[in-house]
């Protein structure tokens, strides 16, 4: 039996406050922008939503170093993460299908998609010279 989800006010709140940015927001970020339109929201009621919001297919979940991400963009992409100060972006280069086909062959699991994480050093912590040392 499904369940039916009503569309709440906070769930609205929610998904406005992820639209309203493009920097791939922490469920935190969220929740402090939402608790400035109402008060009264639960830290919980925030982290609960925007899972809600990710099973549904309204936004999706990077799962980036240092913690997930939500972003609006529902379509196959790839993301580059700073290791230095955390920052996300989506990264401009094509999803690789064949990937999902190679692995699909390789391992006879039914490949459905598949995530791209680059990691390395945005321009900003490169000027600031907050370069970690090559392992």
């Amino acid at each position: 039996m499904s369940v039916q989800r009503r569309n709440t006010k906070q769930r609205a709140l929610i998904l406005d406050a992820v639209r309203n940015r493009c920097d791939h927001p922490t469920a935190e970020d969220i929740y402090l922008d939402v608790r400035h339109r109402d008060e009264r929201i639960s830290r919980a009621t925030v982290y609960r939503n925007l899972r809600l919001l990710e099973q549904t297919h309204a936004i999706t979940c990077v799962k980036a170093p240092g913690g997930d991400r939500f972003d609006l963009r529902l379509d196959a992409h790839c993301h580059v993460v700073c290791i230095e100060c955390g920052t996300v972006i989506d990264a401009t280069v094509p999803y690789d299908k064949a990937a999902d086909q190679s692995v699909a062959q390789a391992t006879g699991f039914t490949i459905t998609s598949h995530s791209t994480i680059f990691e390395g050093v945005c321009p900003a912590c490169q000027a600031r010279g907050q370069v970690k040392a090559a392992n």
